[in-house]
């Protein structure tokens, strides 16, 4: 189980920042597809499914060595859904809140994916 948390949370660092790039590169050239949405519901689903199994390991009873593991997890997946709350309802601003907003929870993941190792 530990080893699916370490591939997922490596998927989790790609996806994000695939995602965060394509979102920033369609806000730039002034509108999106639909690739883009699926690229940033993509990065939200593997976030959420990284804290499931690490809930899954938890529950196991296995710790991470850092405490700091979870407090970066924990705020990663809260960023990514932060948008869902707080993004504007223009569609050019949105995409660009939750552009940056993956971007921000793949920076916390990598944080937390160094704490956790």
């Amino acid at each position: 189980m530990v080893a699916l948390h370490v591939v997922v949370g490596v998927a989790v660092l790609a996806v994000c920042a695939g995602a965060a790039l394509l979102g920033l590169v369609s806000y730039r050239r002034g509108g999106a597809g639909p690739w883009v949405g699926h690229a940033l519901a993509l990065a939200q689903t593997v976030l959420i499914g990284q804290a499931a199994v690490g809930l899954l390991l938890l529950s196991d009873g296995r710790r991470a060595p850092d405490r700091l593991h979870y407090t970066y997890g924990a705020l990663a997946l809260g960023v990514v859904l932060t948008p869902w709350f707080y993004a504007p309802a223009d569609a050019r601003r949105r995409l660009l809140w939750f552009a940056v907003a993956t971007l921000v929870a793949g920076a916390l993941a990598t944080r937390a994916f160094l704490t956790g190792s």
